[in-house]
């Protein structure tokens, strides 16, 4: 049973090192186009569209909002 609960313990540390993974490795690719200010707020532009683009989906397919 001490078997089950350690190997049940390394799921979110694995969890946690893709994560950082994944975003490290997007940092590295998006860190040339932060140091241009006009790609930097491109960018910027482009992270929150999509969080809006999200949000505004979810709220019309849950039901949320009265759109």
């Amino acid at each position: 049973m001490k078997d089950f609960f350690e190997n049940l313990l390394r799921f979110p540390r694995f969890l946690i090192t893709v994560s950082l993974g994944i975003f490290f490795a997007l940092w590295e690719r998006f860190k040339p186009l932060v140091s241009n200010p006009v790609s930097a707020i491109a960018l910027v532009g482009l992270v929150v569209g999509t969080f809006m683009f999200l949000t505004f989906t979810l709220q019309a397919m849950l039901g949320l909002s009265s759109v």
